[in-house]
């Protein structure tokens, strides 16, 4: 049985989004495909990934250009082992609906802000997510 995690915020177009890609890059590098499900959504979901998200995951090699904000409802939020919302629970934003562990990361929203910033953002991202995996898998 594969662990169900959700990375989650309010638009679903930055932090959330670049977790998941982080998140499916440290599955991949643990060869862990069967392990773990990845899911992302935001309550709020933009139109498109923040073009300032885009141009600094494109300096690590990530690709998020095709990727589309969800939206993330209650019952798929049910369905996870693990939610960790990017900070919008301080906002008072982020459902509250699931059955297993949340963690809050409590991280700034990217969006409009300057590529420095928005490097700062996604590298301890990039960092949480490596920590991340490394207990998920430890844990198996």
């Amino acid at each position: 049985m594969s662990t169900k995690v959700a990375f989650v915020c309010v638009q679903n177009a930055g932090r959330s989004q670049m977790a998941t890609a982080f998140a499916e890059q440290a599955r991949a590098e643990h060869d862990a495909g069967d392990e773990f499900e990845i899911e992302t959504g935001g309550t709020q979901p933009a139109d498109h990934v923040h073009p300032e998200v885009v141009e600094v995951m494109k300096e690590k090699g990530i690709d998020l250009s095709d990727r589309v904000p969800k939206e993330v409802t209650p019952d798929d939020l049910r369905a996870m082992d693990l939610v960790i919302t990017m900070g919008c629970s301080a906002e008072g934003v982020c459902p509250a609906a699931w059955n297993g562990e949340n963690r809050d990361w409590d991280l700034d929203d990217p969006d409009g802000q300057g590529l420095d910033s928005v490097r700062e953002i996604r590298d301890d991202i990039e960092a949480r997510v490596d920590a991340l995996f490394e207990d998920l898998v430890l844990s198996q």
